[in-house]
């Protein structure tokens, strides 16, 4: 097994499941020491469990609703107590709701930006420090619908356009501040 990343720290949102829990096995199967943050902490202990006895790196985790500051901060609080070091952030938290305009409810329109561009925003935001003195990295996980939009999912599609763009601006100052940023459109 290839463990070209022994020794970095990566912060995995939404890793209890889903394309998050995939993207920490895979850099725990590289070496990563890996730190999950969703909002279940039974999922998020499974996952945990899973990644130590798969891959026998370190995995520890963290309950918090990232939808809010308070959230956010206390993850990135937490990260940095356990491990001392952030150098990769992935942001994969948040799963937007599908509806039909005008009918879908403002609360999915909120609630799909607090989670996921929010979060990733906050969270880049916080850790941008440790990422910059690591010469980190940090992947946004945006959905395709950012760009190719669709009538039953206004919603997620511009969650993720908003994701994106951020995703793109971020990377300019990442340029300067020798911190690799990139974005991910998963699927077909």
């Amino acid at each position: 097994m290839n463990k070209k990343l022994k020794g970095k720290i990566a912060l995995v949102t939404g890793g209890s499941r889903g394309i998050g829990f995939s993207c920490a096995m895979k850099l725990a199967e590289q070496g990563a020491s890996v730190f999950l943050a969703s909002s279940n902490p039974e999922r998020l202990q499974k996952a945990s469990e899973i990644i130590r006895e798969k891959t026998s790196c370190e995995s520890a985790f963290h309950a918090a609703d990232l939808r809010n500051m308070e959230g956010c901060q206390d993850t990135a609080d937490a990260l940095i107590k356990h491990f001392n070091r952030c150098d990769i952030l992935i942001n994969s938290a948040g799963a937007t709701k599908g509806g039909i305009f005008p009918e879908q409810p403002d609360e999915e329109m909120l609630d799909g930006f607090a989670l996921k561009f929010h979060s990733a925003f906050r969270l880049s935001s916080m850790l941008w420090p440790e990422l910059k003195k690591n010469s980190g990295c940090v992947i946004n996980i945006v959905g395709g619908f950012s760009r190719t939009p669709s009538k039953d999912f206004m919603v997620g599609g511009a969650v993720n356009a908003a994701l994106g763009n951020f995703s793109k601006a971020l990377a300019n100052q990442g340029l300067q501040d020798d911190v690799n940023v990139n974005w991910v459109h998963p699927g077909p």
